[in-house]
């Protein structure tokens, strides 16, 4: 004898932000059927909830209002708050971190740099709401070396490296 649920049957069924219980046919209603007929918000993707999310992937608000910001000081796009079609989302975040890059070596040749590393993450999540995955972000890393010649520091490299090569190539035969 299991003791769960058996003392004054405490453990009944969460009841959802839409006061819907989980495992209670939460389902959306058809026609013809009693109960709210619902407009499916996302055309094309599953009616089914998933197990133990709210709604189904078609009536998922938080997906539908999904946006999309740059968080840098470069001159990129998505400068302000965009939504993004989530069948879209991967090429379209993709393409905005090739163009951190493509500052990165434009940056790197206007100063007289040279780009060591370039490298792109894409970040993805779950939602919290219907459990699908979807593309949360992205970031760039890039590094960046740029010559000084009025650096301290290099000039003592300089220098030492020339006490080092003073005689290293001495033609004796003229």
């Amino acid at each position: 004898m299991s003791l769960i649920g058996s003392i004054g049957s405490g453990y009944g069924s969460y009841m959802g932000a839409y006061g819907m219980g989980i495992g209670m046919g939460s389902g959306v209603s058809g026609a013809g059927e009693t109960g709210d007929v619902k407009a499916i918000l996302n055309p094309g993707e599953s009616t089914k909830a998933n197990p133990g999310k709210r709604v189904s992937p078609a009536e998922c608000e938080t997906c539908k209002n999904r946006k999309y910001q740059d968080g840098s000081d470069e001159m990129v796009s998505f400068k302000s708050a965009q939504h993004i079609d989530p069948q879209s989302a991967m090429a379209r975040v993709r393409g905005h971190e090739a163009e951190h890059v493509s500052n990165a070596f434009k940056d790197a040749a206007q100063n007289n740099g040279k780009v060591l590393q370039a490298s792109v993450s894409i970040k993805t999540a779950i939602c919290p709401e219907c459990g699908r995955t979807y593309v949360s972000g992205g970031e760039t890393c890039t590094k960046i070396a740029y010559k000084n010649e009025d650096n301290p520091y290099t000039k003592a490299r300089k220098a030492e490296n020339r006490q080092g090569l003073l005689g290293a190539n001495v033609d004796l035969a003229g």
